[in-house]
């Protein structure tokens, strides 16, 4: 039996313990569900349904009521009901389905957007790694294991999403800055005489990425034999900005009416070089807001710094009591979420 309270080093050996515990139960966890979500969701759906594969351990289920060919026994008012029901489970199903789907899709998306190639297990493994990497360290800097646990959610949930937001938008305007080029690239080949899909390869071979890449997958797509809207709407997910909707519009009229393509993209990079003029203005003119933004930001940071150089002793409850950790937590929480209002006031689209 152990007198007394626990020694600093206890509690720290011990919190690092759970923390590397939880780490590892979660890894684990994430291994095993996707080694066999897919059996489970089968055998559910064929439960669902009033199916069951044969030999399975006491159901009673398996394909009862069925005949021959598929052909259900009983009247006519009980194969109706049964038919009814069965609708009404793939109803379900499929409902569920979509809520279960909704969100994964959402991310596979933005790794698209992002040039990820990543599968999204990987990915809900990469978050659980990085959130339990943040709880350890919060932990060891001697922090209570309860904001430890919070801080690894926070990180876990909001620093994958905030890195592939990033990395998608860097792509966009790479994309952006580039694609007026690809297009005069295109304008000079079709004023050539080449083809349309020669110009779209000669693109993904000169231009640089994420350009390139993009034209090289819809080369790939005429490969295999995709129509063209099939091969754009796969580039949209991919690069959902104006510029590439533009392009993808101009290439669907002329296919299905024809037209002179040459000078309907001259015009179309054009009007994508005057987007960009505008976009440098607005940037120009809201960047005084953007440093009032920044400034109101940082005050709080130079405050503590200042105050811990000429005083150091002054801060000292919020690092080593509890209700300073809470405190501090708080003031975060309300200083991020004024610095994502300051954002969103001056982000200006086009």
């Amino acid at each position: 039996m152990i007198n007394g309270p626990l020694s600093p080093e206890t509690m720290l050996v011990a919190g690092i313990a759970l923390a590397l515990f939880v780490m590892v139960l979660a890894i684990a966890g994430g291994v095993a569900y996707a080694v066999t979500e897919p059996r489970r969701r089968l055998r559910r759906r064929m439960d669902g349904l009033g199916l069951a594969p044969a030999g399975a351990g006491g159901s009673g289920r398996a394909v009862r009521g069925l005949r021959p060919g598929g052909s259900v026994s009983g009247g006519s008012g009980e194969t109706q009901t049964r038919q009814k029901r069965i609708q009404e489970k793939l109803r379900e199903l499929e409902k569920d389905k979509e809520n279960r789907t909704r969100r994964s899709n959402r991310v596979r998306q933005t790794l698209l957007r992002a040039g990820l190639r990543m599968d999204y297990r990987l990915y809900l493994l990469v978050t659980v790694v990085i959130g339990a990497a943040a709880a350890v360290f919060v932990i060891v800097a001697g922090f209570n294991p309860l904001i430890g646990l919070l801080a690894g959610i926070t990180v876990a949930f909001g620093l994958p999403r905030l890195v592939l937001g990033f990395m998608a938008r860097r792509r966009q305007k790479r994309f952006t800055t580039e694609f007026p080029n690809a297009i005069d690239v295109l304008v000079r080949g079709v004023q050539s005489g080449l083809p349309v899909s020669e110009c779209i390869g000669i693109v993904g071979r000169e231009v640089p990425d994420p350009v390139g890449a993009e034209f090289r997958m819809m080369v790939e797509g005429q490969r295999v034999g995709l129509p063209l809207s099939e091969i754009m709407a796969r580039g949209l997910e991919r690069m959902p900005t104006p510029e590439y909707k533009f392009f993808a519009i101009v290439l669907q009229i002329q296919q299905q009416t024809g037209g002179n393509l040459a000078e309907t993209l001259a015009n179309l990079s054009t009007v994508i070089r005057e987007r960009k003029q505008m976009r440098l203005k607005v940037k120009a003119l809201s960047s005084e807001a953007k440093a009032s933004a920044w400034i109101i930001g940082s005050l709080p940071f130079i405050v503590v710094a200042l105050i811990s150089l000429t005083s150091p002793t002054y801060l000292v409850p919020l690092f080593e009591t509890a209700a300073g950790h809470i405190i501090m937590v708080g003031g975060l929480l309300w200083m991020a979420t004024g610095v994502a209002i300051m954002a969103k006031m001056i982000n200006f689209k086009m």
